[in-house]
């Protein structure tokens, strides 16, 4: 018979394996992806990950079971948020580990960067000098709510589906840098596409929100 040591380690075994269950999928791992940029509805989700309604539903119900996520019923909508700030954290040590182990990872990243043409981001370092000389306009292109829930200060929210009709209010005396949620965010790679096709000077940055903060910067919250 087992001991009660053993069963001991068993159970909170048991337990960790819940969370690791949970996130053993590449579609929740990108749902929990979206919600660190801030609470959405299941069908905002679902059309940021390119899911179906019941899929999604259905991968929110597993991160919830395992206390990943929490949600609120406001109506006929119910929305979505991370538990905590650390499922942020643990995903974002996940995404930096798989980073370092596999070099897949880097491999695919790379061939589709190059398939696009893009070029190498700005340095968040030599961002923050270049906004306090004031030689950059710094875009943020993520949907207006993720901006209001946290974003780079000094950033403008310019979503992705409005920055055409914005182009005439940018200054083209300066570079413009666009970020969006991070390293696989197409959102900043498709607005310097569309910025450099204008004949703007630009380029992106490729730091989430999450990724800024963790680095020890601050973010500012609310919208402009």
């Amino acid at each position: 018979m087992p001991t009660s040591s053993r069963r001991f380690k068993d159970t909170v075994y048991e337990q960790f394996a819940r969370v690791g269950k949970a996130v053993a999928s590449p579609r929740r791992l990108e749902l929990l992806d979206l919600l660190c940029q801030g609470p959405r509805t299941v069908d905002e989700l679902a059309k940021q990950a390119g899911q179906s309604l019941p899929n999604t539903s259905h991968h929110l119900q597993v991160l919830r079971a395992a206390r990943l996520v929490e949600a609120e019923r406001e109506g006929l909508f119910v929305t979505y948020r991370l538990a905590d700030e650390k499922v942020c954290a643990f995903f974002s040590a996940l995404r930096g580990l798989a980073e370092s182990r596999l070099a897949e990872v880097e491999l695919v990243r790379r061939e589709y960067l190059e398939s696009r043409g893009a070029m190498e981001p700005i340095p968040r370092a030599e961002l923050l000098d270049r906004v306090s000389r004031g030689e950059v306009t710094v875009l943020d292109v993520r949907p207006h709510d993720e901006y209001a829930a946290g974003h780079i200060p000094g950033a403008l929210s310019v979503p992705l589906d409005r920055l055409g009709s914005f182009l005439d209010q940018l200054p083209r005396d300066r570079e413009v840098v666009a970020y969006c949620r991070g390293p696989y965010c197409v959102l900043a790679l498709d607005a310097v596409d569309m910025l450099s096709g204008h004949g703007f000077s630009a380029t992106r940055l490729e730091d989430s929100v999450a990724d800024w903060q963790a680095a020890g910067f601050e973010i500012e919250i609310g919208a402009r």
